[in-house]
C-alpha cells in the first residue's frame, strides 16, 4: 500500500471496513484490508468512527500500539507473501512455520524484522535493506 499521506492511509483502513459492515463489494485489497481488521476485535470500535479514527494520535511514548501502523504492517507483510518481494520471503517464512502455532503470531515476529528494517532506513534516509529484512526473517526458522 502506497499513499500519499497517513490521512489518505487510514481512510482506506476505515474505508474497507464501512464497506465490509455494510455488506458492499470489496476490491481485493479491501479484501485484504477486511481480513486484517476482522483479526484486531480491539480495534473495532475505533473504526466505528471514521472522523475520530483518521484525526487520532499514537505518539510513540504513549504507551499505546498505532493501530493503523499494526494493521497496515499486516497487510504488507500479506502482500509481500503473495509476491514473494522481496524475493524469496514466502520460502522464508514457510520454513519458519513450524516453528509458530498460530499465523498471526507468526505476522507479528515478521513485523518485528520489518518494522527494524524500515526504522534502520529512516534514520539512514535510504531504501529498506531487503538482504537485512530477509537475514532477519531466516534466523527465525528452525
Amino acid at each position: 500500500m502506497l499513499f500519499q499521506d497517513r490521512s489518505e492511509a487510514r481512510q482506506v483502513i476505515v474505508q474497507a471496513w464501512q464497506r465490509h459492515r455494510c455488506g458492499l463489494p470489496l476490491e481485493p485489497l479491501a479484501a485484504l484490508i477486511v481480513q486484517v481488521v476482522a483479526a484486531h476485535p480491539e480495534y473495532h470500535a475505533l473504526l466505528e468512527d471514521p472522523q475520530a479514527a483518521v484525526a487520532a494520535e499514537f505518539p510513540p511514548g504513549a504507551g499505546q500500539t498505532n493501530p493503523f501502523l499494526h494493521m497496515g504492517m499486516h497487510v504488507a507483510i500479506q502482500e509481500q507473501l503473495s509476491t514473494d518481494r522481496p524475493p524469496g520471503i514466502a520460502a522464508l517464512v514457510t520454513a519458519a512455520r513450524p516453528r509458530f502455532t498460530h499465523a498471526h503470531a507468526l505476522e507479528h515476529r515478521l513485523m518485528e524484522c520489518l518494522g527494524q528494517v524500515l526504522w534502520q532506513a529512516q534514520r539512514r534516509g535510504t531504501a529498506p535493506d531487503e538482504a537485512a529484512y530477509l537475514e532477519c526473517v531466516r534466523r527465525m526458522a528452525p
